[in-house]
């Protein structure tokens, strides 16, 4: 097995811990060859798949899914580099628009200029807040929440909303939201890993309706508004493209469940 390595070379390779490459091997994400002394080998293909597991925990996703991703759509390598070249893509373009910001931002500070409320505000947007917070989710949203549902409704719903962990349920959304851009670069939401997303996707939505269907689609038309106002779409997680393979896939959930 000359040319192939153990397991804290392939660690030290990769720059991850020896202990995460025996978690991956628990949860059948990679299993390395044996030699005839049982020790641990880990080769190109090895490689090549934790590449794979890496790239999708990046994204968020929990071991458990990055399982049935592997073992479906996201088999292939090439499947995998081209999702992660379309985030890095995007992330290269936001990191452009925060090193374009903070250039002019120090220019004009060097020629004895000030920067306005507006300066600021649009400098830390592109530089500091590369997350979208919840606060900003929310005052996002709001002009469409007050279009489509009265102060009474939303009262109520408050009211009658169950107890949740508010950084629980944030965890679970980023990760359906990660899942579902990882499906959604495949192309193919009538594939059984994005029918099982779009169950999984509206029983979260479910939580907090009541399986309401009034009230499911009036916050369908909030987030439809939402993300077609281009001042709202910047503090927003989704975009018109994920929602429409999310529904999509939801439509072929639902036909297959009929």
């Amino acid at each position: 097995m000359r040319g192939w390595l153990g397991p804290a070379e392939m660690a030290a390779r990769l720059g991850v811990s020896v202990k995460a490459l025996r978690v991956y091997e628990r949860a059948g994400l990679v299993t390395p060859d044996r030699t005839a002394a049982n020790y641990r080998r880990y080769g190109p293909a090895h490689a090549a798949r934790l590449h794979q597991v890496l790239a999708l925990k990046r994204l968020g996703l929990p071991l458990a899914r990055i399982a049935g991703l592997l073992a479906g759509r996201l088999a292939s390598l090439d499947s995998v580099l081209a999702l992660q070249q379309q985030m890095l893509e995007t992330r290269a373009t936001e990191l452009r628009e925060a090193l374009a910001a903070i250039g002019a931002a120090r220019a004009r500070l060097q020629e004895g200029g000030d920067l306005s409320l507006d300066d600021l505000a649009t400098l830390t947007r592109k530089s500091v807040m590369t997350m979208k917070s919840d606060e900003a989710m929310a005052a996002a949203l709001k002009p469409a929440v007050d279009r489509h549902f009265s102060a009474e409704e939303q009262q109520r719903l408050a009211a009658n909303a169950p107890y949740f962990d508010q950084e629980q349920v944030s965890r679970e959304w980023d990760s359906l939201i990660a899942e579902a851009k990882a499906l959604a670069a495949t192309g193919d939401p009538a594939s059984p890993e994005a029918k099982d997303l779009a169950r999984r996707w509206f029983a979260q939505i479910e939580r907090f309706t009541g399986g309401d269907p009034d009230v499911t689609a009036r916050l369908g038309r909030v987030w439809s508004e939402s993300m077609q106002d281009p001042a709202a779409a910047k503090d927003l997680p989704l975009t018109p493209e994920l929602m429409a393979f999310v529904g999509a896939a939801r439509r072929a959930a639902t036909g297959e469940d009929a």
